[in-house]
């Protein structure tokens, strides 16, 4: 006989209740605990500018868990971010409605897990080269509110992809270019975009692949570093630029009568010089970009545009030993033989400016080529500043890439901006120069509404 009643919890699924009762034990089953899991929307793969809706359900009522994501990059490098929740009173936990109790992010931030990643190795920026395969992304539910140390309760992997099903990618190698076309699914004709990236040269497709997706057909232009092109950005000349626009313009499936341009940081400037100097360029958008010419000469034809004087004793070295730039070029007010003449041309503009941005000085940029244009007559172009934001304003969900290795300096710098306000900067870029192309350059919209 038992001298008392006793509750032993064996496991999570069966109770044993023992009392006295003519010499038997009676074993009560309350039934079998569920699993707590992972439910992600869209299910099992989506494009990365998409938002991923991500729940939990099945866990203890008010149960604390930490969230924990990552993914390698191409390189094998590792990202990862975590934020610790507490489950309802039903023991489900929605992204969408619980705010994070901290970790690398805290409060309502439903896709805080992707943009708040960070590299395991400093200074290293995400960045997708193959646009064919899809980055992977692994999220994992830990019991407690310790990221390392909680028992694993539920796993998930979601593909991440670049390519909307259905575009196309066409490799370019028409004469000097040297580029990637893609190619929304139909047969067209589409609206053409020329896409430039900065002086970490090659030739990066995600941006490209990714606005293809919204109707758009977008080249990847590469301008060196890459195949048989010039190994160095010394000079610029935009006769290689101009047949890039001739050969998208005679596209069968791009329609006419003039191109798009997106261009950010060095491929901002390029693309100015290129709405400047060139026909058929009709909207453009450039992303932290410069008035003038900066570490090179740009030639076209008989002119010629001189770059800025570099000031190296107005850069600073944070107590990180960051070097800050942003005082470092000369303003081309002073120089203005280094000012791009942008008052030659008849695009539409549309400015975006990270106003913490420390590569360049891009608002008062923006700005002054606003003057240049209005003070000759033009169109006020469009800009938009995003406060915190730094200088690399990239599609969105990308982790911000806030200090790291300038390719130019040789030394690492810092490129400005705070984690959550860059987020927000992109998710709303991202849906500006869409709606900027579209109603310029004429597509049918395709957007996906973006969130945080």
């Amino acid at each position: 006989m038992l001298a008392q009643d006793k509750v032993t919890a064996f496991s999570d699924s069966v109770t044993y209740l023992a009392k006295p009762l003519n010499d038997f034990r009676i074993i009560i089953f309350h039934g079998v605990r569920k699993m707590p899991t992972i439910s992600l929307e869209p299910v099992g793969r989506s494009c990365w500018d998409e938002p991923l809706s991500i729940s939990v359900r099945d866990l203890a009522p008010e149960q604390p868990v930490t969230l924990r994501t990552a993914l390698r990059d191409e390189t094998g490098k590792l990202f990862r971010a975590h934020a610790r929740y507490r489950a309802d009173p039903h023991g489900e936990l929605d992204l969408a409605r619980a705010p994070a109790l901290g970790g690398s992010f805290a409060g309502l931030e439903p896709m805080g897990l992707l943009w708040a990643m960070e590299p395991d190795r400093p200074f290293w920026r995400l960045i997708k080269r193959d646009v064919q395969t899809p980055f992977v992304l692994e999220l994992e539910v830990l019991d407690g509110h310790e990221p390392d140390g909680g028992r694993q309760l539920a796993r998930a992997v979601h593909e991440r992809h670049f390519m909307a099903p259905g575009v196309r990618r066409v490799p370019v190698r028409e004469g000097r270019v040297r580029a990637t076309l893609f190619l929304p699914p139909g047969n067209g004709p589409f609206p053409g975009i020329i896409d430039l990236f900065g002086v970490e040269g090659g030739l990066l497709e995600y941006r490209a692949s990714l606005l293809a997706g919204k109707g758009f057909a977008v080249m990847a232009l590469a301008y060196y570093k890459y195949d048989d092109l010039p190994k160095s950005i010394r000079t610029i000349h935009l006769e290689y630029f101009e047949e890039a626009v001739n050969y998208l313009l005679s596209h069968p499936q791009v329609k006419g009568p003039g191109i798009g341009l997106l261009g950010i940081s060095k491929g901002g400037e390029l693309g100015l010089a290129m709405a400047s100097f060139l026909k058929g360029i009709k909207a453009a958008v450039f992303i932290n970009g410069s008035v003038a010419a900066v570490g090179n000469t740009i030639y076209y034809k008989d002119e010629t545009i001189p770059p800025l004087t570099l000031l190296r004793d107005r850069v600073k070295v944070s107590k990180d030993g960051l070097l800050d730039i942003v005082e470092g070029l000369q303003s081309p007010l002073v120089e203005t033989k280094s000012l791009i003449p942008v008052e030659r041309s008849d695009a539409t503009f549309l400015f975006l400016v990270g106003q913490d941005d420390h590569n360049w000085k891009s608002e008062f940029y923006a700005n002054e080529i606003s003057k240049r244009l209005q003070a000759h007559g033009k169109e006020k172009p469009q800009i938009i500043l995003y406060p915190e934001a730094g200088h690399y304003i990239e599609p969105p969900y990308f982790p911000l890439y806030k200090a790291g290795m300038h390719v130019v300096v040789g030394s690492n710098t810092i490129f400005g901006g705070e984690s959550k306000p860059h987020a927000m900067a992109q998710v709303d870029a991202w849906q500006q120069l869409q709606t900027f192309f579209h109603k310029h350059l004429g597509a049918e919209e395709r957007t996906i509404p973006a969130k945080l």
